[in-house]
């Protein structure tokens, strides 16, 4: 065969598999984005195959095959929260300068994200509530979402101390503590007590968390 033509054969061989790769990649990406959607409503434990089989309207056998096991699934709907977790509350943050504006920016916009959760469920609040004592990889992907957060959270609050806006003694932790308890308090008062105003409340508590820790500023 001509040279020519091996190439011609080799060329349309590598673009049908990067074709069929991406066709793979999206049909994946949708049994994520549907198994995610579930799993706000009932829980990472009520993932099974079968059920995100059904709402997808694919067979057992196709999750099966982007998907070898349940525990491989709730994984990667944690992975997918954690991205689209950062991208609605901490990349937009990033863009404000370091200090005030940065903390009040995350907390902000963690705030928004509680308030659109208190329908849909929030996987970080439910999955710790399921896992807690149940030791695997579901729950350390669970933790270490988590952590990576709650560590940013603490970089914000540090350097809020570096740029002279918080006392010397200002307790990172402590501080941190305080702003996920406002978080934690106002999920369960609102979605499970139904009681009113606990986003306000919320933002309320951490105004009174920098009043106790801020510098005044410059005049």
């Amino acid at each position: 065969m001509p040279v020519s033509l091996i190439s011609s054969h080799s060329g349309a061989r590598r673009s049908g598999g990067a074709r069929a790769a991406h066709k793979g990649q999206q049909t994946k990406a949708a049994i994520v984005d549907a198994a995610l959607q579930l799993a706000t409503q009932v829980g990472l434990e009520g993932l099974s195959i079968g059920a995100v089989a059904e709402a997808t309207g694919m067979s057992k056998s196709g999750v099966f095959a982007h998907f070898g096991s349940r525990e491989e699934l709730q994984i990667s709907v944690i992975h997918e929260y954690h991205q689209r977790f950062e991208q609605e509350v901490f990349q937009p943050a990033m863009a404000l300068a370091r200090g005030l504006p940065r903390l009040k920016a995350l907390f902000d916009h963690w705030m928004q994200r509680t308030s659109v959760e208190i329908d849909s469920g929030c996987i970080y609040i439910s999955g710790a509530a399921e896992f807690d004592d149940r030791p695997g990889p579901v729950r350390d992907a669970l933790a270490e979402s988590v952590r990576i957060w709650l560590a940013a959270m603490r970089r914000a609050i540090v350097q809020c101390r570096e740029c002279g806006q918080l006392r010397a003694d200002a307790d990172e932790a402590q501080m941190l503590f305080g702003i996920h308890g406002l978080i934690l308090a106002s999920h369960y008062e609102a979605r499970f007590l139904k009681l009113p105003g606990a986003i306000e409340r919320a933002h309320r508590g951490f105004d009174n968390i920098l009043a106790r820790y801020a510098l005044p500023e410059p005049a």
